[in-house]
């Protein structure tokens, strides 16, 4: 779920660097309907701190500081082709400089003269015990009803839809099934009476900030946050620096940084103002997608490259992750069990990367060089990565984690082949959590080219697939394990296939989790 753009290296104190364009020194944001200007002391301020400990509205509430219980659940509006368009995200790990430009409501928001349906709703089917959880349920219960009323039109979800939304929020008191149903009740009422005026009103200033073009540029004691406008503008920033900044995106490794590891980043660049790294292109043969692209805003056009991609962003993260998170920001940390990378090298997907002096693009598979070592210079920043753009029949790909829903990989693998008369060509299998990148199984790769996919060409690339990879062991799985479970994901790939009838001893009870029989 990472999103530093680098190596995430910190500089050293007291380092800064000029805005480009006409520039500001405080982040200005709306508070509910409340335009505010705020000053920042410390770039590393995370939301959440500010609405408890500074606007005094602790009805946000901090459960896990990591983005894992949904506690903190606030909502995001960002104007959109001068339309308000809502997010829910995790106030702990999101820093207060990321909301420069944009809407934040919190529980304390959504009443007016009357509850608000989702809160009347969670009243209704008694769906709050201790309470400490019941706010970000609440705002992620809005946040679904928001995504079911298009115009006059209200839609009632079904219960996978429901389950999606409010898998970024732990009940500890085990009280899920009268807060589904209140879900389910407050998407059948319509939006408050006052929700129509307030996105007018916000819209209008949103849109008058939009035409200033000022780059956020905040200088204080701690450090420097500024939010550049333009990838020129980016690379201007990084050709200043004495060492290479933080660059930011989601935030949904950096926040961590800051709120477990208590680390004080000095200079930040956050890249969530940077349109054209924010932007999807479909072309006739390829898909390009910007490295700050989120991760939700992705999962519909990686959807359409094949659906095993659609299920595993689906289990990236809670909702309120993959909202924030980005395309690039999973790819530049290098994380070994990252899950994107593996799925994309196995489609064969380039990487293209800027600077000052233009782009250049290398394959995927290049850029993780070793553990925290990518192919990336100081001065440079992942711009895009390019995909195919066609649906691809021979691609599979499966998560092994201990749970469902907000699970680290213990192994994941990525599978694509051509099929040429029965015969293989082209395989690229790639795996997370064998290596300390993620890599490909040449030794298997080459045990089936040219092969037809019959049980002897199974036990062969099982067994070359034992000489690539020589895997850790863990606190998420051991090294028996991971091999284990690499050829048994081999197996089920070629009986995914549906070319041959290799017989398993494992019986698969879904399509991401087997059962040893």
């Amino acid at each position: 779920m990472g999103t530093a753009l680098t190596g995430g290296v910190e500089p050293s104190p007291g380092r800064t660097a000029r805005a480009m364009q006409p520039s500001r020194n405080k982040v200005r944001f709306v508070l509910g309907s409340t335009p505010l200007e705020i000053s920042l002391d410390d770039p590393c301020l995370t939301l959440l701190d500010y609405l408890r400990n500074q606007a005094c509205l602790t009805g946000t509430k901090e459960g896990c500081a990591e983005g894992d219980c949904g506690a903190c659940t606030v909502l995001i509006a960002e104007l959109y082709d001068n339309s308000l368009k809502y997010t829910v995200a995790n106030a702990c790990i999101l820093l207060l400089g990321m909301v420069d430009g944009k809407q934040v409501l919190t529980v304390e928001h959504l009443a007016s003269d009357t509850l608000h349906p989702a809160q009347q709703a969670m009243i209704d089917h008694h769906g709050s015990q201790c309470g400490f959880c019941t706010p970000g349920f609440v705002m992620s219960i809005a946040a679904l009803q928001l995504d079911e009323h298009h115009g006059d039109s209200i839609q009632t979800p079904g219960r996978d839809q429901i389950d999606q939304h409010l898998a970024g929020n732990l009940c500890r008191c085990t009280g899920y099934g009268p807060i589904i149903d209140a879900a389910r009740q407050a998407c059948t009422q319509p939006l408050p009476d006052y929700w129509p005026h307030q996105q007018t009103a916000v819209q209008s200033i949103l849109g008058q900030w939009q035409k200033q073009d000022e780059t956020l540029h905040v200088e204080c004691e701690s450090g420097l946050f500024a939010a550049p406008r333009t990838e020129a503008e980016l690379a201007t920033y990084l050709s200043d620096q004495h060492s290479p900044p933080t660059l930011l995106a989601g935030a949904t490794d950096i926040g961590l940084w800051i709120t477990k590891q208590g680390r004080q980043l000095t200079t930040l660049l956050y890249l969530g103002q940077i349109s054209s790294l924010k932007t999807v292109n479909r072309r006739e043969d390829e898909l390009e997608i910007g490295a700050a692209v989120s991760l939700q805003r992705a999962a519909p056009e990686l959807t359409r490259l094949s659906p095993d991609l659609g299920l595993l962003l689906r289990r990236f993260g809670a909702r309120q992750v993959r909202s924030q998170g980005t395309i690039g920001g999973n790819i530049a940390n290098g994380s070994p069990i990252g899950d994107l990378p593996p799925t994309l090298i196995a489609l064969g997907a380039t990487l293209r990367i800027g600077c000052a002096n233009g782009q250049r693009e290398i394959p995927l598979e290049d850029f993780f060089i070793d553990y925290g070592q990518q192919d990336l210079a100081d001065n440079e920043y992942v711009a895009s990565v390019v995909l195919p753009a066609r649906p691809q029949p021979h691609f599979w790909c499966s998560k092994i984690a201990k749970r469902f829903d907000q699970d680290i990989s213990a192994v994941l693998g990525a599978f694509s082949l051509t099929l040429v008369d029965g015969f293989v060509h082209n395989a690229r299998f790639c795996f997370g959590g064998m290596a300390t990148t993620p890599r490909r199984a040449r030794r298997c790769e080459a045990a089936v080219e040219g092969r037809r996919l019959d049980e002897d060409t199974l036990a062969e690339a099982q067994n070359a697939l034992l000489q690539d990879f020589d895997p850790i062991a863990d606190l998420r799985a051991s090294a028996r394990y991971r091999r284990t479970v690499a050829a048994n994901l081999l197996d089920k790939y070629f009986r995914f296939l549906n070319v041959t009838d290799v017989p398993s001893v494992y019986e698969f009870s879904s399509p991401q989790a087997f059962t040893h029989v």
